[in-house]
């Protein structure tokens, strides 16, 4: 488990990019750097990480269910997640 302040803070981080994303397009669009050096380091998408949704783990992640490997595994093996079964031949 991640501690909740690394949580928090990639919540606080998603939070002020979508605050700002019209005004960064705009600024990128007139070109002007000068006006997006001004913006908060946290405006910007690429100081985004990936994290499980449910445990806050950063490493591991599945982009197309939201979570990270093990949880993905105990969820699958729970049949938790539609349509997904541990394979066996």
């Amino acid at each position: 488990m991640a501690k909740e302040s690394m949580k928090a803070r990639e919540v606080k981080r998603a939070k002020t990019v979508a605050k700002y994303a019209e005004k960064r397009k705009a600024l990128k669009e007139a070109g002007d750097y000068e006006g997006l050096q001004k913006l908060p380091k946290n405006a910007s998408p690429v100081r985004m990480h990936n994290r499980c949704k449910i445990t806050g783990r950063p490493r591991g992640y599945m982009r197309t269910f939201g979570v990270s490997r093990v949880t993905f595994r105990e969820m699958a093996n729970n049949g938790l997640i539609p349509g997904v079964r541990k394979a066996s031949w």
